[in-house]
């Protein structure tokens, strides 16, 4: 494991030794699966707004604008051509009975979750903020109380993008694009849980480690504002031929215009997270998020699983250059935000491995199959691949770590968007480093308690790692 620590602005490296047993606590090989709270998979892959009729920059960084650019410069390439329906990248959704979570030690039981219900936010029509197929966005808010009620934690959902007409027509018939198929209510995991301790063991000193652990935002103002436009909260477009509207930006402007109202204009304290391409969402959005407040706001952003890698994929292709246009490399977006940001990755992410290191066209053989099912069947020289992407990950956010005010946590597991589920959030077993769970992690940053700059060992060290595998 390396610790990364900043002292005085230095970064320094601290390796701890390599654990050779990765999977299990203990000796033993066993593993537990447990099934994900999620539905079922959909093909997607990135926004396509055939032309930009107006674009919202006010307070953005133009690299955002970029990104719609290079958005608008590929869907015109591909249009709705076979061609362009074989580029759809494969959203990692966690389907419950496709996927499940190889993890360490024994599984405590969990009281059930709080669960949310669906508002629309009436006013978003007038506006034209819209969901692709033209419905209302929606979110799911539930009210802080006591130290909490002056501070809002905003969850972007993620869902992938999409990135044909074909496959933005299609996202019209599922919760990512239209809010008549969105749950009418969810469950708040992880960050976004309302409870202070979370499955005590009868140990009174573990209990209480637990509640100073998750004290941190569950009696905050907790809100998922619900993913619907393709393409990361985004964009201003639409295609009349295919009835698509691509409102990303207004539903952002919206939901905050609805969450202000709400009192969220009296915060002292603000996070806005997001996990993937919500995570992606919440570094496009973050300083706009801080510029909606007063200077005497706490404002910070966590970007979980959003930090997509330009890298080559197993044919030596660039996926995500190619979606992009070529334009734009979406992990350097971190060098123009200027509000105090913390990126939370896997350094084997599972949908990167999925989508965009081996995706079908570029692995039409299907040679990558079992490895990106379960990482226990990679062979050597797929190891090998994947150490390298690690890597990359690693050297990428170097000059991201020696600010200050920014934070890291990247595991070395083969999982995605660990700051929605409890286990990996925060529970018995739930992912360390240095000894420190995620929860507690982002809450020491936050609160500037500690500076938290922490990069894992390379795989297969880290025995904590609660591991996705595909059946």
């Amino acid at each position: 494991m390396i610790i990364m620590k900043e002292f005085k602005g230095d970064v320094t490296e601290h390796r701890l030794p390599t654990l050779h047993k990765w999977q299990g606590r203990d000796s033993s090989e066993q593993t537990l699966e447990q099934s994900t709270k999620s539905t079922r998979a959909e093909r997607v892959g990135i926004p396509i707004p055939v032309s930009i009729h107006q674009w919202e920059t006010s307070g953005r960084p133009q690299v955002a604008v970029a990104v719609a650019l290079a958005v608008v410069v590929y869907a015109m390439a591909l249009g709705g051509s076979e061609a362009g329906k074989d580029q759809l990248l494969s959203l990692l959704e966690l389907d419950e009975a496709a996927v499940s979570v190889s993890i360490s030690g024994s599984q405590q039981q969990q009281q059930p979750p709080l669960v949310v219900g669906l508002s629309l936010i009436q006013s978003a029509a007038s506006t034209g903020a819209v969901c692709l197929d033209g419905t209302l966005p929606g979110y799911h808010l539930h009210r802080g109380y006591g130290s909490g009620a002056n501070s809002w934690l905003i969850q972007l959902e993620g869902g992938g993008w999409c990135n044909t007409i074909a496959s933005c027509v299609y996202r019209k018939t599922t919760r990512r694009g239209s809010s008549n198929y969105m749950e009418k209510q969810l469950p708040f995991t992880g960050i976004l849980s309302n409870k202070a301790e979370e499955n005590p063991v009868g140990i009174q000193l573990r209990i209480i480690n637990v509640s100073l652990m998750l004290s941190d935002f569950f009696n905050w103002n907790r809100v998922k504002l619900r993913y619907c436009d393709g393409a990361s909260f985004i964009g201003d477009s639409q295609n009349e031929a295919a009835k698509l509207k691509f409102r990303g930006q207004r539903i952002w402007l919206a939901a905050m215009k609805e969450f202000l109202s709400k009192g969220m204009q009296n915060a002292d304290q603000a996070l806005l997270s997001g996990c993937s391409a919500g995570g992606l969402a919440s570094i496009l959005h973050c300083d706009e998020f801080r510029d909606l407040f007063p200077k005497t706001t706490k404002v910070k952003c966590l970007s979980d699983a959003g930090f997509f890698l330009d890298a080559n994929d197993v044919s030596g292709g660039r996926t995500l250059r190619n979606i992009f246009g070529g334009v734009v490399s979406l992990q350097n977006l971190v060098a123009n935000i200027k509000t105090p940001l913390f990126l939370l990755n896997a350094a084997y992410d599972a949908w990167q491995l999925q989508a965009s290191l081996a995706p079908p066209s570029a692995d039409p053989h299907g040679s990558w199959n079992e490895c990106k099912s379960n990482h226990a069947h990679c062979n050597t020289s797929q190891i090998q691949f994947l150490q390298d992407f690690r890597n990359q990950m690693v050297n990428a956010v170097r000059d991201f770590s020696m600010s200050s005010q920014n934070g890291l946590f990247i595991n070395s597991c083969f999982a995605h968007c660990q700051s929605e589920r409890q286990d990996t959030w925060f529970a018995n077993d739930s992912p360390r480093l240095g000894n420190k769970a995620i929860a507690t992690s982002i809450g020491d940053w936050y609160f500037d308690r500690v500076p938290v700059k922490a990069i894992d060992c390379a795989y297969p060290c880290d025995n904590t790692c609660h591991n996705l595998v595909f059946k």
